[in-house]
């Protein structure tokens, strides 16, 4: 799977010389906390709500109210937002731009086609992708085992729960805790936790875990 096809769009921007105060609004009013900005169709900087919340002042200012009002209120989008930002191609695959969100500490990526901004994916995004790899909004019986690190072993385990009527609906891999093995979630329907857990024992290295969800 790309970005392309889980990144929101189109994109909500925002132009550098837009006040901050009316960034706030617009990002609130949009339920997003973070918006690429852009000047003469080019992408030039990002701003989140964090930084819009560091550009006031303290709670511990002697300024009055007005005049809080009227220092925030002269503050550009341009004089606080990110100018050195990631990017991705709109055919970047998920994977790797969740690595960089992770890697950079960030929460949002712009994402690019030919250098023209098509769309953004955050976190928001990975994590309904990541409701939908574990089958979050399916049911079934869900169970987590540890398998030897060896070709084969997800095929053994699969054929065996389809030959006893079973439908996997969802399966994700994980890192075990040592290289020679790794560890497995899926969701199952069609077969029972009591039958579904005597099928599966024999196969794998321990099951973990196991019940309705």
């Amino acid at each position: 799977m790309n970005v392309g096809r889980r990144m929101s769009h189109p994109v909500i921007t925002v132009p550098p010389s837009m006040p901050i105060t009316k960034a706030q609004e617009l990002m609130a009013h949009e339920n997003i906390n973070q918006c690429p900005v852009v000047k003469n169709g080019k992408l030039i900087g990002l701003i989140t709500e964090k930084d819009i919340l560091k550009a006031y002042p303290s709670s511990a200012t002697t300024l009055a109210v007005w005049e809080i009002t009227s220092l925030v209120e002269k503050i550009k989008v341009e004089d606080i937002m990110i100018k050195k930002f990631q990017t991705v191609e709109e055919d970047t695959p998920i994977e790797i731009a969740a690595r960089i969100l992770v890697d950079h500490k960030i929460s949002a990526l712009p994402v690019l086609k030919e250098k023209e901004l098509v769309g953004i994916i955050t976190e928001t995004d990975l994590f309904k992708i990541m409701l939908e790899m574990l089958g979050a909004r399916r049911s079934g019986v869900r169970f987590s085992v540890l398998m030897k690190n060896q070709p084969g072993e997800i095929a053994k385990l699969s054929q065996a729960i389809y030959k006893n009527g079973g439908d996997i609906t969802a399966l994700s891999t994980f890192e075990g805790d040592a290289t020679s093995n790794f560890l497995i979630t899926m969701k199952v329907d069609g077969i029972e936790e009591e039958a579904l857990g005597k099928l599966i024992e024999p196969l794998v290295i321990s099951l973990l875990t196991i019940g309705e969800c």
